[in-house]
């Protein structure tokens, strides 16, 4: 706990604006309490309490919360979280979702989220992926850092035990909330840590160390995995789409994995194992003038002549689309660029396995709306083709096509929001700074 501000600084750089996720419990108290006595190191530091709504006392945590930041002359932002549960969905992965929602609507560009999962959270996350029956990237469990919303989010407490930060918490006589619910049997996190990691450690001393090490291993594995599924999906790539014959020359196994990797790549949540195995089995081989399509929570996966389409679960439209205001965007200096009224924002976002290669991208862009008549070669192995055709082929409700935000360089069209990118800009695998530009739709009335 006591290297915590350089620990962070080591994985985000220097001086990084910090917002903590803090529920008001000890593991969020300390992080905070730690953070405030190395703020020197930081370029800013800011609290977000989450309330839930869940619980009858959630009104009087968020204001000890509220007054413990005043005490501590940090400012404090309280956001109220609603929960919709999917049927099926767990409790605590709905209040999960609808808190991480919330937070990454109050980053800030270039802002760093940071919460204070620690490594015993890390080891119960491994097992309860594994009981999921979970591949290596489940089993790769969270990430010390990652790119979120706008910013990135870091967990630099997933090398340090429970036990040293409740140490450092009676040391430093914090005051925190304790919430009835992580007692709750019911919960399955729960049931695991207070009847099933007791027992285990009784008889392998040492076990959370050698757990969170095989999150480690699955986690480079995971990375190693992906950088084989970039290479495929830069060969397969057809447009928005991918070449149904070139999928079918790949070994099952990795077939499988590049077809997840298309889909997750387009911000979709990935399919259960039995969809995937439908999809990268029966729907390519199904005979050519079939139209097979497989559906999930998230989307549908179509075979349409020798291509394989990826259709996005789409988000309720707004009544009229704002129009986007032609501008001229610096983005070294400034890397969310405002598009209109209305909120809506294009960012470039560092990442490592991102499709943008950063050398390739000039240093002056310019924003419009589409007027008709563009064309792009969106992927290195690509033939050019018109904007209009890709929007059909995406299946793009017309309300979005018209909001879709238009990246150029000169009259060069380099990107769709964040869904077509040219290939004159495109990364490989000698790029050694990759981003990828992410659209964020405001919810600013106009």
């Amino acid at each position: 706990m006591r290297d915590i501000a350089a620990k962070l600084v080591a994985l985000t750089g220097p001086k990084p604006h910090v917002v903590v996720a803090w529920s008001g419990g000890i593991d969020s108290t300390a992080l905070a309490h730690a953070l405030l006595r190395a703020r020197r190191q930081l370029g800013s530091l800011r609290l977000v309490h989450i309330d839930h709504g869940l619980q009858s006392a959630s009104a009087t945590w968020a204001r000890r919360c509220t007054r413990q930041a005043r005490a501590w002359k940090l400012p404090i932002t309280v956001l109220k979280a609603e929960i919709n549960r999917d049927r099926g969905e767990a409790p605590e992965a709905a209040a999960r979702a609808a808190r991480y929602a919330r937070l990454g609507a109050n980053l800030d560009a270039g802002e760093v989220l940071v919460t204070a999962q620690h490594r015993d959270d890390q080891v119960e996350t491994l097992l309860l992926q594994l009981f999921r029956g979970a591949g290596v990237a489940g089993l790769a469990a969270m990430p010390v850092i990652a790119p979120f919303a706008r910013g990135r989010h870091a967990r630099p407490l997933l090398d340090t035990p429970r036990s040293d930060i409740e140490a450092y918490a009676a040391r430093h006589r914090l005051r925190w909330i304790d919430d009835p619910t992580n007692l709750e049997p019911r919960f399955a996190r729960n049931f695991l840590r207070h009847q099933v990691m007791p027992r285990i450690r009784n008889n392998w001393p040492g076990v959370d160390d050698a757990i969170a090490r095989s999150a480690l291993h699955m986690a480079e594995a995971a990375r190693l995995l992906d950088s084989v599924s970039r290479r495929d999906l830069e060969t397969l790539a057809d447009g928005p789409a991918l070449s149904v014959a070139g999928l079918r020359a790949l070994p099952v196994e990795r077939r499988r994995h590049a077809v997840r990797s298309f889909i997750v790549r387009a911000g979709v949540e990935a399919p259960p194992a039995s969809r995937l195995r439908e999809i990268a089995g029966p729907l390519l081989t199904a005979r050519s003038d079939a139209q097979p399509e497989v559906h999930w929570s998230g989307g549908t996966v179509r075979r349409r002549a020798g291509r394989l389409e990826l259709e996005v679960k789409s988000e309720e439209a707004p009544a009229s689309s704002p129009l986007i205001v032609p501008k001229s965007w610096r983005w070294k200096s400034e890397r969310t660029c405002v598009l209109n009224a209305a909120g809506d924002t294009l960012a470039i976002v560092d990442d490592a396995s991102g499709s943008i290669d950063l050398a390739r991208l000039p240093a002056t862009l310019r924003i419009a709306a589409r007027v008709g008549g563009e064309t792009m070669r969106p992927g290195a192995k690509s033939r050019t083709q018109a904007l209009k055709k890709l929007m059909q082929a995406a299946k793009l409700p017309l309300e979005w096509r018209a909001r879709l935000p238009l990246v150029y360089s000169g009259k060069r069209l380099l990107a769709v929001g964040d869904r077509w990118i040219d290939a004159s800009i495109t990364a490989n695998d000698q790029s050694r700074r990759r981003a990828r530009l992410k659209w964020i739709k405001g919810v600013r009335p106009l």
